[in-house]
């Protein structure tokens, strides 16, 4: 089990490898297609994106709305595979890591490797565990887009495990490996 702090630097990320078991603290922004979307698009026009994307880490999820008394509602990850088209930009422009559920292109893989970034799976069905990791939720961009609006979180030991590493790895394609009988 490791303990990571967000947002990361190039060395925390070296120091992750597939299949590590990993408790995230600290920032971590969230954002799904229709904000990936915007993102890129205002990039496209040489305008800053609404957060410092150096160091952070994206979380694919629209969390639903807080019952009272909550700082949020269920935050189950999203498939990943949807923000692939929109994230090469933002690994170059530094983003470090990035939490959703299944596989990624080769593309995205390609860019982790060239910009030294990392991809977790958060675990799949513990939308109401993953709630109770996050301590403090904020809008800060895209209010319009309701639960895909740009969140800021702060997170305390938010457990996920390291699918894509920065050099290459893929727990996917080992796991398969590894049980593979032929």
């Amino acid at each position: 089990m490791k303990y990571i702090q967000a947002p990361l630097t190039d060395e925390v990320v070296e120091e992750l490898r597939i299949g590590d078991q990993v408790y995230i603290s600290g920032t971590v922004y969230t954002a799904r297609d229709a904000a990936h979307k915007r993102l890129v698009e205002l990039l496209d026009r040489g305008e800053e994106p609404p957060f410092d994307i150096k160091g952070q880490i994206i979380f694919y999820v629209g969390p639903s709305p807080a019952k009272p008394g909550a700082v949020i509602g269920s935050a189950g990850p999203t498939t990943s595979y949807r923000m692939d088209a929109y994230t090469p930009p933002l690994l170059a422009l530094g983003l470090k890591g990035m939490i959703g559920k299944g596989s990624r292109s080769q593309e995205v893989r390609d860019a982790m490797v060239t910009h030294k970034a990392v991809y977790f799976a958060a675990v799949g069905g513990a939308a109401a565990l993953t709630a109770e990791r996050i301590k403090k939720a904020e809008v800060i961009a895209y209010p319009d887009l309701g639960p895909e609006a740009i969140h800021k979180l702060e997170v305390e030991n938010m457990p996920v495990i390291v699918v894509n590493d920065c050099y290459g790895g893929d727990l996917y394609i080992e796991g398969m490996k590894r049980y593979s009988r032929l």
